[in-house]
């Protein structure tokens, strides 16, 4: 335990799901946690987060952004700032995924899972990452998906955009080069978050099925690959990609 002791994270798309897993995760290993929601509708799941999280002790607040909104984004950073002192830990997990064809898939749509999945990943490194010059420490973690390698039907759109994501890593650890800072993300397999709750139950089943190991993942499966990328046990991983998925896709 005591992996990230007087570290201080800043985690969005972190009301539910693996970023609030992760949230959890790092208050247990002894960080202070700023979460960022998007919206209002949100308003209620982040403040349970933030419950939790001071329940354990954590230093804990919840930020609203729309983090594909560039003022907004400024905003969040400069109250995390604010709450915290610093950040240590930057992880760029918020993203979207609805589902359909792609030739049934409206242009806003698409140019909303982009702005949502790419830029706002982008926004928020941008504004953080000097911050961690200047201190000369930090650890950067995107999330992206196992199905920017495989590949999904109904899901091109999302799964571009996390191919992005993939790439935005490995150039951006590239430019960071030999700073104190690293540079990584998560592609999860299928794991079971509010996401799977408007999926089909018989696509669920087929879709574990085709894991070697027969199982959808929990959230607790994904949340261990950030912990240590967001630790200090973590000198040398940079530009990398973890990707728990229960051997699904094998990189």
């Amino acid at each position: 335990m005591a992996k990230l002791d007087g570290k201080n994270a800043l985690i969005t798309g972190a009301s539910r799901g693996i970023g609030a897993g992760v949230a959890k995760a790092f208050a247990a290993e002894g960080a202070d946690v700023v979460i960022n929601f998007p919206n209002e509708s949100e308003q209620s799941n982040a403040d349970a987060v933030v419950k939790d999280l001071v329940d354990a002790g954590c230093n804990a607040a919840a930020i609203e952004a729309d983090i594909a909104n560039e003022i907004q984004v400024n905003a969040m950073v400069e109250a995390a700032l604010a709450h915290l002192g610093r950040i240590d830990i930057l992880v760029n997990n918020a993203g979207i995924a609805p589902g359909m064809l792609i030739e049934d898939t409206p242009t806003e749509v698409l140019d909303r899972i982009l702005a949502v999945n790419v830029r706002g990943p982008f926004l928020v490194t941008r504004r953080v990452l000097p911050l961690m010059y200047a201190q000369d420490y930090g650890k950067i973690i995107n999330t992206a998906s196992q199905h920017a390698y495989s590949g999904w039907p109904g899901l091109t759109a999302y799964t571009a955009s996390k191919g992005a994501v993939i790439s935005f890593t490995r150039s951006l650890a590239l430019e960071v080069g030999a700073r104190n800072i690293n540079v990584n993300c998560v592609a999860p397999g299928g794991t079971r978050t509010p996401i799977l709750a408007d999926v089909p139950e018989e696509l669920v089943e087929e879709v574990r099925l085709g894991i070697p190991k027969q199982r959808i993942a929990e959230v607790e499966d994904i949340v261990p690959a950030y912990v240590f990328l967001a630790s200090d046990e973590n000198r040398h991983f940079h530009g990398q990609c973890l990707s728990p998925n229960g051997g699904d896709v094998m990189l």
